[in-house]
Parts: structure tokens; C-alpha cells; sequence
């Protein structure tokens, strides 16, 4: 792979010297108390600071604190949904309050998932419940005035999303009908309507499939992830500077938006998501799952680093060409020639860029296809730092 000098340098002092900060302790309480246990440390580099600064309004410190909290939480999940077992109904994590809320279909369980430090709230149907309505949904054929559908675990039901003023309409009433047979759903009106982030040819950009430009996603053992509407399996795919990478060696659009790409002559993998000269290029070190409400960055080759928050996961979004399942909504902008850029939440691997409604001009939100789904799919290693 052919790159500057610079490129070359800082990439090899990135790798070497790590570039991530620890984050500073934060207190579980004001009141005079034995010291708790510390934070686990979390990535902080320059970049991803300065971007959760601006996106964010906060502070180096407070960017810092989050991203502990939030790694905290992670874990915190994962161990609460054991406790819960069957009735796990989802979960949520709330920045302000510094608070992983479980939600509980068995009031029985609930005293254990407290003990472990969430917060609980008990509803009437489990996630198990609600995952299997949605899968029903996704067996139906959904006119184009529905935009998608996705478990929400705060409304404890399915959210079916239609365009504002479609919801009379005859082929969305009976789509509506159908949905609610399969399960608890709710419905919710929308002024937004997705599109893939795919775009013709600029120059200075990731990679090229013909006269479409995309991004690089993150780099896996023998190639690199990306978006399945950027091109088809076979296809020949250039880099940045032009000269020829690899080809799409899987790639599933619609119904999946995820690909990969092998890589060849001379062309090289790292597991870094680049900054594009905006911030400072960002080490991957893994996938772990961030959970609904915790806070994620967006890189791409249009509009380089944007930040916002998970909103929404396993939503189905039914673009034009076709519905596209298990994906993770946010509330970071996005526009064309970003489709298959690199999601992170600290220095984990989330997904890559699929499409969206808005730009970063004006705001808008993004959805994500989930990189271990990808991973497994096709049985790829993330290549990590």
C-alpha cells in the first residue's frame, strides 16, 4: 500500500508508542467514605478527545470520565444480562445519571441484577419475547412508507417507524396490522427517510468499486470490512491513490449490509482507523459491544470524525433497495462516500457506516452494521493492536 512518508511515520509511532492516555479516577460518591475502586482505564487519545469535545460539549475531563464510565458499563451488562437469565428484557445506559438501567420480565430476578450495580425496571415481556416478534416483522414485506423497525428496551415493545402522513395509508395500515399480530409493537412517525452513504468519484478518497467511493472499515487478517452496497462479490476495488487493492471476496446487500475485501499488491493492514489528517489516527484493540445510550465516533471519508450516541439496536431499515436487518441506529451525521467507514466506541471496533437521513451540516442519524456479525459471518479475525 502505497502511502507518504508521514503517513508511514506516524503509524509507526502509533503502533510502538500506543497513543492512548489513561483516564483519571472518578469517585462513586461525594460523601466522606473508604475510597472506592477505581475506574478501569479507557482510551483517551488526543483525537478522540477533541472529537467528543466538540460533538459532545464537554471537557477533556469530563470526555475522559464518560468513556471509564462507559467502559464500566460494558461490563456491567454483560454480567447483569447472566444474572437475568431468561427474563433479560434489554438495557440502557444513561450518560447524565452515570446509570445502566436492566430491564427485567420477572420480578424475581430483579433483587440479583440490583445487587450487581445496575438500576432495574421490571416490564412485561422479555427480550427473547420482543426479538422473536421482530423476527415475525421482518418475515413481512413492508411497503416503502415504513422506514424501518427495531426492539426499543425503554418502551418494552417493537417501535414500527412510518413516514409523517403515511400512516392511513392502505398498504401501511395492513403492514401495521400484520406487525401487530406478531407482538407487542409501537408506532412512531418520522420526517426522515434512510439512504445508503455510498457516492461517485472525488479525488483523495479510501477506495473505489468503478465509479463508486467508500470507506475502509477496519482492517481484518487478509483484508479489511466494509459496506455490502459498495460493491458485489468478484469486484475489483482501488485504493485511495488508485492502484488496485483486492477484490470484494463476500459481500450481502440488501437484507445484510456488510462485505469484505482481500488485500494484495502491496497493500498492507494495521489496526488503526485513520483520522485523515482531522484528529490523530485511532488504535483498535477490540469489539466489544458499547451499550443503547453510550457514546460512539464515526470515521469516514467525507466527513472524517463525528461523534454522538448509540440510540437503538437490531432496528431493521427498509431503504430503497430492499430491508436491511440487525442494525445499530445513532445519532451520529454521516454523508455520501462515508458508507463503510469505521464505527468506534473508545478503542472498540462496532461496526461499519451503512446509511442514514440528514448530513453534518444540518444533523441527521446513522446506522451501523455490526462488526462481530460480520466477523463471524465470513470467519474473519479483527486485527487488533
Amino acid at each position: 500500500m502505497r502511502r507518504t512518508t508521514s503517513l508511514r511515520a506516524a503509524l509507526a509511532t502509533l503502533l510502538a508508542a500506543g497513543v492512548w492516555a489513561g483516564a483519571g479516577l472518578v469517585p462513586a460518591s461525594a460523601a466522606p467514605a473508604p475510597s472506592p475502586a477505581p475506574r478501569a482505564e479507557a482510551p483517551a487519545s488526543d483525537g478522540l478527545i477533541a472529537a467528543m469535545k466538540k460533538d459532545f460539549g464537554l471537557t477533556g475531563a469530563e470526555v475522559k470520565q464518560r468513556l471509564a464510565a462507559e467502559k464500566d458499563a460494558t461490563a456491567l451488562e454483560k454480567k447483569a444480562r447472566g444474572l437475568a437469565g431468561a427474563s433479560y428484557a434489554g438495557s440502557w445506559y444513561d450518560a447524565g445519571a452515570d446509570r445502566l438501567t436492566v430491564a427485567v420480565a420477572d420480578g424475581g430476578s430483579a433483587a440479583a441484577v440490583r445487587a450487581s450495580g445496575a438500576a432495574v425496571e421490571v416490564v412485561e415481556h422479555s427480550a427473547a419475547r420482543l426479538d422473536a416478534a421482530k423476527d415475525r416483522i421482518d418475515a413481512l414485506s413492508a411497503p416503502k412508507a415504513v422506514t424501518g423497525w427495531h426492539v426499543d428496551p425503554r418502551q418494552n415493545r417493537v417501535v414500527v417507524e412510518v413516514r409523517a402522513g403515511k400512516r392511513a395509508d392502505a398498504g401501511v395500515r395492513a403492514f401495521l396490522d400484520r406487525a401487530r399480530a406478531a407482538g407487542p409493537v409501537a408506532v412512531r412517525e418520522t420526517t426522515r427517510v434512510p439512504r445508503t452513504f455510498a457516492a461517485g468519484t472525488v479525488g483523495g478518497d479510501p477506495y473505489y468499486t468503478g465509479n463508486v467511493r467508500c470507506s475502509i472499515g477496519f482492517s481484518v487478517y487478509g483484508g479489511f470490512v466494509t459496506a455490502g452496497h459498495c460493491g458485489g462479490a468478484g469486484q475489483a476495488v482501488y485504493g485511495w491513490d488508485r492502484s488496485y487493492v483486492g477484490n470484494f471476496q463476500g459481500s450481502s446487500f440488501p437484507e445484510n449490509d456488510y462485505a469484505w475485501v482481500n488485500v494484495g499488491s502491496g497493500w498492507w493492514t494495521v489496526p488503526v482507523v485513520l483520522g485523515w489528517g482531522r484528529v490523530p489516527d485511532q488504535l483498535v484493540r477490540g469489539s466489544n459491544e458499547a451499550p443503547i445510550g453510550a457514546s460512539i465516533c464515526r470515521s469516514g471519508s467525507t466527513t472524517r470524525w463525528h461523534c454522538g450516541t448509540v440510540l437503538a439496536k437490531n432496528e431493521t431499515v427498509n431503504y430503497a433497495q430492499g430491508a436491511v436487518r440487525q442494525m445499530t441506529k445513532t445519532s451520529v451525521c454521516a454523508e455520501g462516500g462515508d458508507s463503510g467507514g469505521s464505527f468506534l466506541s473508545g478503542d472498540q471496533a462496532q461496526g461499519v457506516t451503512s446509511g442514514g437521513w440528514g448530513n453534518c451540516s444540518t444533523g441527521g442519524q446513522t446506522w451501523y452494521q455490526p462488526v462481530n456479525e460480520i466477523l463471524q459471518r465470513y470467519g474473519l479475525r479483527l486485527h487488533t493492536a
